[in-house]
């Protein structure tokens, strides 16, 4: 049977349905802000922790990250 858009759908937490742990935007701001970030950023000391998997290994990210078996970020990239 088909829902229409009228009909009320459950709300579930994303957490349950995906488990994400943090979703953030990286599209936030304007061409000028990205100038003045990059141009800003070699003056400050920026560490960054990504740990790039190939798309075809989405869930092992996604078990390594429940697990705790790496900080930071994961990535996934396009084969």
């Amino acid at each position: 049977m088909r829902r229409h858009s009228h009909e009320r759908h459950p709300i579930l937490p994303v957490c349950l349905l995906w488990e994400e742990r943090v979703i953030r935007s990286v599209a936030n701001l304007n061409r000028r802000d990205g100038e003045e970030f990059l141009a800003l950023a070699p003056q400050v000391p920026v560490k960054t922790d990504v740990k790039v998997f190939p798309l075809s290994q989405a869930g092992e990210a996604l078990e390594q990250l429940r697990h705790g078996q790496f900080t930071g970020a994961a990535v996934l990239s396009i084969e």
